[in-house]
């Protein structure tokens, strides 16, 4: 009975908090790559647990600023150093979006080559060695150029403007989805065919397959932002991908409405080992999103449960 009513008072402690709060879905955004999908699953199911009515709406990685400036949307989960920081930035020196911290997961986003290349392009992986054997990762539509396999375009990246600043005889050839991409590699290596084409980590690729990232010249915030910095005088975005956190960022008025559900989002906090694990569960193993998060939700209640704050 004591145990009992423990619970119940638990329960009844848990209720009275929400209920101060809006009863109003709170409207967490889904991108187009596994990884993100869990992320904002497992993110959902715990404001659940909280008590919080949860909506997740489909929206392109940038584009979604326009609705987290108005409102129209809450929450999104993954902003990933590599290629939405200028967006973030901007979203948020509009006063109508805020950080709420990093994910924990650290990002890296860049051109990833098989190691059999490495016979063919010497010098690798020196990005400079690509000037001259850009026609080693040619294919029947791209050649004599080589091929580079971007990811979708809304993931943005500045991947033409890269080839086009430093004089890489590459043509940029975008993935159309997430699957679509690793499908592709899959195929390639299989065959050990040539192959140039977008990685990122956290993932299960790049411990599943052997190869390395282009060593391209440091990323600096004045390479992006500054033409006459960097190796081309002339333009923009010679250097590499810059790495760091992947963010959350929500609508400015989610602490306002919901001011306990904007810190148990603050306090999410996975690994990119957890992460990994979690999208190779989904892409290799055959897993649906929402039974991987389940999963690892029943396997780490401790770790989800000090996240909530009620």
């Amino acid at each position: 009975m004591k145990y009992l009513s423990f619970t119940a008072a638990a329960l009844l402690a848990a209720t009275s908090a929400v209920a101060q709060e809006s009863s109003d879905p709170i409207k967490l955004t889904l991108h187009d790559w596994s990884g993100q999908l869990v992320t904002t699953t497992l993110m959902g199911e715990v404001l659940k647990e909280a008590g919080y009515n949860v909506e997740y709406v489909q929206a392109d990685y940038i584009a979604q600023f326009a609705g987290l400036k108005t409102g129209d949307l809450h929450v999104a989960m993954e902003i990933w150093e590599t290629t939405g920081r200028e967006a973030m930035d901007e979203a948020i020196a509009t006063g109508n979006v805020v950080s709420l911290g990093e994910t924990g997961m650290m990002a890296i986003e860049e051109w990833w080559y098989p190691a059999y290349m490495e016979e063919r392009c010497p010098g690798l992986p020196n990005w400079e060695a690509l000037k001259e054997c850009a026609d080693a990762f040619a294919t029947p539509e791209t050649a004599p150029l080589g091929r580079y396999l971007g990811g979708p375009v809304t993931w943005g990246g500045f991947d033409e403007e890269r080839v086009e600043a430093l004089g890489l005889d590459f043509e940029v050839i975008h993935a159309g989805t997430d699957a679509a991409l690793f499908a592709e590699l899959e195929a390639a290596y299989q065959r050990e065919d040539p192959i140039m084409l977008w990685i990122y980590s956290p993932h299960w690729a790049p411990a599943k397959y052997e190869g390395s990232f282009v060593e391209f010249p440091k990323y600096s915030a004045e390479c992006y932002n500054d033409a006459s910095t960097g190796l081309n005088p002339n333009a923009a975005y010679d250097c590499g991908k810059p790495t760091g956190p992947i963010w959350k960022v929500s609508w400015a008025g989610l602490v306002d409405k919901w001011p306990n559900a904007a810190k148990t989002i603050e306090n999410f906090n996975v690994s990119n080992a957890e992460m990994g694990a979690m999208v190779a569960d989904v892409d290799l193993n055959g897993q649906t999103v929402d039974a991987t998060v389940a999963a690892w939700m029943a396997a780490n209640t401790d770790t989800w449960s000090s996240w909530i704050v009620k």
